[in-house]
């Protein structure tokens, strides 16, 4: 059994879960790295045990079915308790959606909305019976509106966003806190790997940096907070979704999900 806590990050082999996992350790956590590559994790790995601790390379694709179980019991095969959870692998796809390959966008749901849900099931078990951890799930300001040419993306942090918020009410008398954090567009791999790295979007100014952003997702986490969105300016945006016509805010989602001409 490890004697310091364990934090659990998924999408660990860089961007925001290489920065959670830097948080936690400098924090004196225990980690566990969850992605596909373990090459990728393993200078990473290397980095944490600067801080004297102990980090647990698992390599899965979390896109497949079963991924989540598979986590949950090599956890449990080296005697550990998952403290914090932090959902955060992730990924989105650009264009109009009858356009693009079907089972990517299957699996984007898998593992943006399935797999979350299965570990957030798994590993919240165990914390309720100890009366005590913290769940993060990493959603997005997408979640709160229909997102053309980035329909499935927008839709699965939808359902982070309303998943999350109740769950956190079931749990809140049970010592487990669920935290749900909302990025607006951040410097990380995601928008290469969806293809907008060159829309509207990620050329405005004031793209967040992968550090700012995990540093306010984790405190957020440490102090329970049930909704917690990155940004002045991305808080003040989805105030302003509740007032305006739906019919403007799909247009306005559209151009901003486009390249410029």
């Amino acid at each position: 059994m490890s004697p310091r806590s364990v934090a659990l990050v998924t999408g660990a082999s860089a961007g925001l879960g290489e920065q959670f996992a830097q948080l936690f350790a400098r924090d004196g956590h225990d980690v566990v790295l969850v992605a596909r590559n373990a090459a990728r994790m393993e200078p990473i790995a290397e980095r944490l045990r600067l801080h004297k601790i102990n980090p647990i390379v698992l390599s899965e694709d979390l896109s497949k079915p079963g991924a989540a179980a598979r986590v949950h019991a090599a956890v449990k095969a080296r005697g550990l308790e998952v403290n914090y959870l932090v959902n955060n692998a992730g990924f989105g796809s650009s264009g109009a959606f009858l356009d693009l390959p079907l089972e990517k966008e299957a699996e984007m749901v898998q593992l943006n909305c399935s797999t979350l849900l299965e570990l957030c099931h798994l590993f919240g078990h165990d914390m309720r019976a100890r009366k005590t951890g913290r769940i993060l799930n990493i959603a997005s300001t997408a979640g709160f509106q229909p997102g053309p040419f980035m329909a499935t993306y927008y839709a699965t942090k939808a359902f982070v966003v309303s998943f999350s918020e109740a769950l956190s009410h079931e749990l809140k008398d049970s010592g487990v806190t669920v935290t749900c954090h909302c990025p607006g567009a951040t410097a990380t791999e995601f928008a290469g790997r969806a293809g907008n790295d060159s829309s509207r979007l990620f050329q405005r100014p004031g793209v967040a940096k992968a550090q700012d952003v995990a540093a306010h997702a984790y405190e957020a986490m440490m102090q329970g907070e049930v909704l917690s969105v990155h940004g002045l300016l991305n808080w003040v945006s989805m105030q302003s979704l509740r007032l305006s016509p739906r019919a403007v805010v799909r247009s306005i989602t559209a151009a901003l999900n486009t390249k410029p001409e």
